[in-house]
């Protein structure tokens, strides 16, 4: 089908006929046939042309007028005027006067009069871009003239409007009661700010261009190598220290870190130091008091229970059965408080850093294989599948045994517990490049991701949408037990499909021969 409205004005009615069959065999379809000019004007004042053709000699107005009269209102349009030989110099006036694309003498040839047709349609539609163009260009040239002149006051305006934010930037860096330093990617200073040099106890001349690393430390890690890590997100590092060469002192602190994107293309990252010093004396006094207390609460509880353990076990005389149900509640209460209790001290000793880890080789599948032993009797009895995947069950590794057993205790029991009947729970221990990996899946109801980070916090019960029974030491417990081993523990969930919690612990792997591969 060919594209384009035709207009074809004649006062013949033969000639009109013969154009329309030859226009409709060459596939035209929005093709218009007026034998009077004037009507065909008032339907042109309404309907756009791609093409108009018109017969010069006509009745009321003849062809040359009529194209005049078109040419005023679409000047781009194509037009066509039929002539007889002896119109041929008024034909050629008219290309001159009113733009005529084309006159074609009568009797034409139909390929040359398509040809001319096809080609006019295209003229119009380039013709209608160019304007349309050159309208847009007008108005563009119009508006970058405004903008020209008002590039000065925008420039100024703008101008104002950074020196007032690097003001309150600048106000605010150099009155922050914390440290703010600037790093480049290796952990090389760049910007220090009043509070970090009254931190380190060094003005700015001498912290510029030297490491981070010579100032601050840790038992742990390096400042520059925890900023290889950094990515998008933030990155907190707490139990480091400074120390003040004015003073002698050494300043316990805690950093945040967040990458900078400069238009220059290399990475840099602004930490903010804060003094923790306060706080680590309030967490002291805390924590010195819960373990006065807890260690002080074992010895009688330890008492009770075990003389509830004599009155049940019948030692000191017959008990009826409500008198023994009465007492062994009593008796698992004062053994859950024990079960705190003991779970106190021992977040205590890793938090003060008095737990020593005795680390020895041993194997890990036989260690697990003794958890899902004694856990596989809660397991049977929701009908839970519960199993071990392990590629190797003769890896062994260099670690503390018995906190260890701690960890994965608690979190096969966890996933146990919050997996409903029927569910299921899959353990899988993996050697990746003398790292071992450690993992419990279950397809229990999962975990809201906005309580995901808060799971391995202190005292976390649950979720927002059910809170469990325990201390909520167990996973803060964990945490500590695998970060004390240089390792990392973490939580991947999903709500209604089920957990999965893995840790890792680099560099562990023991290798056949006994030593660490």
């Amino acid at each position: 089908m060919m594209k384009g409205k035709v207009v074809v004005v004649d006062d013949e009615k033969i000639v009109t006929s013969a154009f329309k069959t030859l226009l409709k065999v060459e596939g035209f379809k929005d093709i218009h046939f007026y034998n009077n000019p004037k009507e065909a004007l008032e339907f042109l004042r309404e309907n756009i042309p791609d093409i108009v053709v018109s017969d010069f000699l006509m009745p009321e107005m003849n062809g040359l007028e009529f194209l005049s009269e078109v040419n005023k209102i679409y000047p781009e349009v194509s037009k066509i005027l039929l002539t007889g030989y002896a119109d041929k110099e008024n034909a050629i006036r008219a290309i001159n006067e009113i733009g005529l694309y084309r006159y074609i003498e009568k009797p034409w040839d139909n390929d040359d009069l398509i040809i001319n047709i096809k080609n006019g349609i295209e003229r119009s539609y380039l013709l209608s871009e160019l304007r349309k163009k050159i309208s847009e260009l007008e108005v563009a040239h119009k508006e970058l003239e405004n903008y020209s002149h008002n590039l000065e006051k925008i420039v100024e305006e703008r101008t104002s409007d950074l020196r007032q934010s690097n003001a309150k930037l600048e106000g605010i860096v150099n009155y922050c009661a914390d440290g703010i330093v600037i790093l480049n990617e290796d952990g090389i200073i760049e910007q220090v700010n009043p509070s970090a040099e009254s931190l380190i106890g060094l003005v700015a001349s001498k912290l510029l261009n030297s490491s981070i690393d010579d100032y601050l430390f840790s038992s742990k890690t390096f400042i520059s190598k925890e900023l290889h890590k950094l990515e998008e997100s933030e990155l907190l590092l707490r139990n480091f220290y400074i120390k003040n060469p004015l003073s002698n002192i050494e300043i316990p602190v805690e950093i945040n870190f967040a990458r900078i994107n400069p238009e220059d293309g290399y990475k840099r990252f602004v930490g903010v130091i804060r003094d923790v010093t306060e706080q680590k004396k309030s967490d002291k006094l805390r924590d010195d008091f819960i373990a006065t207390l807890t260690h002080d609460l074992r010895t009688p509880l330890l008492a009770a229970i075990q003389t509830l353990t004599f009155f049940l076990d019948g030692a000191l005389g017959e008990l009826d059965e409500k008198q023994k149900h009465l007492l062994a509640t009593m008796q698992k209460s004062n053994q859950d408080l024990l079960g705190l209790v003991n779970a106190l001290l021992e977040v205590y000793k890793y938090d003060a850093d008095k737990l020593v880890l005795t680390k020895t080789n041993f194997n890990m599948y036989s260690l697990v294989e003794q958890v899902y032993n004694e856990l596989s009797s809660l397991a049977k009895m929701k009908n839970i599948e519960f199993s071990i995947d392990c590629s190797d069950k003769t890896l062994e590794i260099n670690a503390d045994r018995s906190e260890i057993r701690r960890v994965i205790c608690n979190l096969c029991g966890n996933a146990i517990n919050y997996t409903g009947e029927n569910g299921k729970v899959v353990v899988t221990i993996k050697n990746e490049d003398k790292d071992l990996i450690f993992s419990v899946s279950d397809n229990g109801s999962g975990i809201p991701p906005e309580d995901i980070p808060n799971m391995f916090q202190r005292f976390s019960q649950g979720t927002s949408k059910k809170r469990s029974t325990g201390t909520g030491l167990g996973l803060y417990l964990s945490r500590q037990i695998i970060e004390s081993h240089g390792g990392k523990i973490w939580l991947e969930s999903k709500l209604n499909k089920g957990s999965e919690f893995s840790f890792i612990l680099t560099d562990t792997v023991v290798s056949k021969k006994g030593a660490l591969v």
